[in-house]
């Protein structure tokens, strides 16, 4: 296994990211309901290693022989959880851990060395984890608030994450299709915050990561100019 650090980390974290969306999709239309909760464990797994394993060389889930275990124990834990009627506390969990990737994501690419397309990656992987953020307060608020929103017909969190998952990423994107929509105040609210985030986040943040990144290579091409015509004068 390639030995990950914080130059190729979310290479790791988009392929996870990209996983899980489309995993989703695929589980929700050529499978069960159970298939669900076994893809969103896989993916919480490779979301530990590619994001927090890159700050210990010794997190022991970074073993090839430890992946399989650990899914089926956060698989089986999601399972009980769930079939116990504490499915809310599977989601809080899910957003606890999702919220947290999120803070170190963000940490990884803001505050930390120069900007390069490993940076540039975990900017997008920023806004793919918000997008997913939403999906689980979405799903708790239905869960909370029967018929928060409209156009669903069920009240069972693993059927209705998948919706989410695309009603957020609808949202946050702003192309708002109207398939589903939030019927309660608290829901709108959240949707439109959702929006002005997103747009917020693109307009500013990744438009920021890159202008950064063009700024170093041109002090790089400055550099380099002006240490050739040092080498001339000598």
């Amino acid at each position: 296994m390639k030995k990950m650090s914080q130059n190729d980390n979310f290479v790791y974290l988009t392929f996870s990211l990209t996983l899980l969306l489309l995993g989703t999709a695929l589980a929700q239309q050529f499978f069960d309901h159970s298939m669900q909760q076994l893809m969103q464990s896989t993916t919480v797994i490779t979301l530990i290693v590619a994001v927090w394993g890159a700050e210990s060389s010794r997190l022991v889930l970074r073993r090839a022989f430890i992946f399989p275990v650990a899914i089926i124990i956060v698989a089986y834990l999601g399972y009980w959880l769930t079939s116990s009627g504490y499915g809310h506390i599977h989601l809080f969990l899910l957003l606890i851990f999702f919220i947290s990737t999120a803070a170190q994501t963000a940490k990884q690419v803001l505050f930390t060395g120069e900007i390069n397309g490993n940076k540039i990656l975990g900017a997008i992987c920023l806004y793919l984890l918000m997008g997913l953020i939403w999906a689980i307060i979405y799903t708790l608020v239905e869960l909370s608030f029967a018929n928060s929103f409209g156009n669903l017909n069920s009240n069972q969190w693993f059927i209705l994450f998948p919706d989410f998952v695309y009603f957020s990423f609808v949202t946050i994107t702003t192309l708002g299709f109207g398939d589903i929509a939030p019927q309660l105040p608290l829901a709108r609210f959240l949707v439109y915050l959702e929006a002005i985030v997103g747009q917020f986040y693109l307009a500013i943040l990744v438009a920021s990561l890159v202008g950064a990144s063009m700024s170093s290579l041109t002090k790089h091409h400055e550099h380099e100019q002006h240490h050739e015509v040092e080498n001339k004068e000598k």
